[in-house]
């Protein structure tokens, strides 16, 4: 492998070491990889899965990486989800390192919808600039999506601007302390 990869950063809790072997020689194809396993982080997850791509979340990012080796991302993601059956049981987040920094979280407990997010997280793309589009909030470092069950999309919920964490409530932007 070149030492000019990127740096892709893995880690997880509670998940089988085939499942890992899968996604770590996905991303291992394009990336040099940091893997660990890490503590129980929320209770409430059976497993826990954290990506960090070194690139800004765009459509050059899919075409790089490219889209059938995404797909391949997705379905193992689904099959763990599957494997782990309903609840809470496979929280999985995926952050992208651009400017700014974007990151999909993913905790829906029926799998019919995890399933459904996932297949609509990579279409985020094509509504980013609309998204990044603040009117009162300026330097925003990083954005949080969750996928929100009843409209079926993905929203932002969290962003981070100038050291102040906001977090969307009733479609306005409130300031977290």
């Amino acid at each position: 492998m070149s030492d000019d990869y990127l740096l892709a950063g893995l880690s997880h809790y509670g998940v089988s070491p085939w499942e890992i072997e899968v996604i770590y020689g996905l991303l291992s194809e394009r990336f040099k990889v940091r893997q660990n396993d890490i503590e129980e982080q929320d209770p409430d997850f059976v497993s826990t899965v954290n990506i960090i791509i070194p690139l800004a979340f765009n459509e050059e990012f899919f075409k790089w990486f490219e889209y059938k080796r995404w797909d391949k991302m997705k379905y193992i993601c689904k099959e763990m989800k599957r494997r782990r059956g309903r609840k809470n049981s496979l929280k999985i987040n995926v952050g992208f390192l651009g400017t700014p920094k974007i990151e999909f979280s993913l905790d829906v407990e029926e799998k019919d919808t995890f399933d459904n997010a996932l297949e609509k997280l990579d279409f985020v793309v094509e509504l980013l600039s609309y998204h990044l589009n603040f009117e009162n909030i300026d330097d925003v470092s990083q954005v949080i999506y969750k996928f929100d069950i009843e409209t079926r999309k993905w929203k932002m919920h969290t962003l981070f601007a100038n050291n102040k964490k906001f977090v969307l409530t009733n479609n306005t932007w409130k300031m977290i302390i």
